[in-house]
Parts: structure tokens; sequence; C-alpha cells
């Protein structure tokens, strides 16, 4: 691969891992741009695990160091989210790809119409609709299986579940999903490489675009206003869904 190529991967890593941290979405940036390199289907999606664990990992660091999440209520939902995903990707492995752009398109449609049209979207209900255990118990591993499956729209679908299943802020939610999103990368990453589906030399150079995205990303998230939040997962829904129904 030419080192401008390699490049322009690292610089589209930066800008998806600032995005991803604040709304979800950076595998819109990153896949098609691997795909784009040459790189075979499967081996995008090994690579983009790689790098986008990377970019989790520092937005996961930042947010408990900053007092955004507590270790002892994550670490459970981590756990249960990383079976999750270890499950999507395994099946992945034996499922043709293309059977989830009839999935994916509908995700994508859901979260969107949710924030967009939903008045106080942004807002947590009054009271929880699942209690913690329920929760965790189901829609966190559905949602790890899903990402480690292909994942566009992950970190928007756990925030989303926060709020609207949980009772939690937009901006905690998303706070949250970054510590879960980390664990189904890491999760996905394992059956790869496994797999043998990885290419080294691209995902760690992309993982330093990744890590400063991330870093950047992180000081900005527990600043910013939740409606700017909402806006963000709209619109970063509405562009993976365009770039579905074109691709």
């Amino acid at each position: 691969m030419p080192w401008t190529v390699l490049g322009v991967l690292v610089a589209v890593a930066f800008a998806a891992g600032v995005l991803d941290t604040l709304a979800g979405g950076g595998g819109l940036l990153t896949v098609p741009a691997l795909l784009l390199a040459g790189l075979p289907p499967v081996q995008a999606l090994g690579t983009n695990k790689l790098q986008g664990s990377f970019g989790t990992l520092t937005a996961t660091v930042q947010v408990i160091r900053r007092h955004g999440v507590a270790w002892r209520d994550v670490r459970g939902p981590m756990a249960v989210a990383f079976v999750g995903s270890a499950l999507g990707s395994v099946a992945i492995l034996f499922v043709d790809p293309d059977a989830l752009e009839v999935v994916i398109p509908i995700v994508l449609v859901l979260i969107a119409g949710y924030f967009l049209f939903v008045r106080g979207a942004h807002m947590p209900p009054p009271r929880a609709r699942l209690s913690r255990r329920t929760y965790v118990a189901s829609v966190v591993p559905a949602i790890g299986a899903y990402d480690g499956a292909f994942g566009p729209g992950t970190g928007s679908l756990f925030a989303l579940g926060g709020v609207a299943l949980r009772g939690l802020d937009l901006r905690r939610s998303t706070a949250l999903a970054k510590t879960l999103n980390f664990a189904t990368n890491v999760a996905s990453l394992v059956v790869f490489v496994v797999a043998g589906k990885v290419v080294w030399l691209v995902g760690g150079a992309m993982a330093l675009g990744q890590l400063a995205g991330a870093y950047l990303g992180s000081h900005l998230l527990l600043r910013v206003n939740p409606m700017v939040l909402r806006v963000l997962i709209v619109t970063v829904s509405l562009g993976m869904l365009v770039r579905f129904l074109l691709g």
C-alpha cells in the first residue's frame, strides 16, 4: 500500500475517533476508506476493529478518569457486551455480510427518527422503562452482537438505549456507551485475529489517528450540550443510511 494512501487512512481514523467519541458512527468513515484502499470486505471489518479498539480504549479511560463513569458500574455490562459481540463476530464469519444490508438501514432509520421526531428525545423519561438487570441481560448483548457482526451506529444505539430505557441523561448515556463499545470492539477484534482477518500494518497506523481523535473527542464529550449530541446522532445516522442506500 502506498504511503500516501496510508496517510489518508490515518487522517480518516483521526476524524472517525472524534466522531465516534461524540456520537458514534466512525465506521461510516473508516470502513468505506479501507474498502477503497483495496482491502477485501472481511479484512476491512477486522482491520477496522483493530484501529477502532484503540479509539474506544482512549475514550473509556478518559471518561473514567474524568469521573464521567465509575468502573464498578460498567464492568458487568462490559463483560456481557463482550460476549454478545464475540458471538456476533463468529456468526459473520459464516454468514454473507450482504444480509446485513436489510437490517442496518432499519436500525439507522429508527435511531434518527427517534431523536428527530420524538420531542425531548435527548431527555430521559420520568422513570426507567427497564431495570438495570433486565437491560444488561437483554439489550446490551443484543447491541453487542450487532456490533460484532458489523456495527454501524453501535455507539448511537447504546446511547439511545441508556436514555430511552434506563432513564439516563444523554451525556452520561453517551459516556457509558464508550465503555460498552470498547468491550464490543475488543471481543470482535479477538475473533478476527484468531481468524486471520486483520491487516496489522494498516490497522496499527490508523490506530494512531484513532488515539488522537478519541482523546480530543473525550475532552469535548462531558462539556457538550445534549442538544448538540442529539443533532450529531441524527446527522450521523442519516449519513450512514444514505451511505448504505447508495452503496
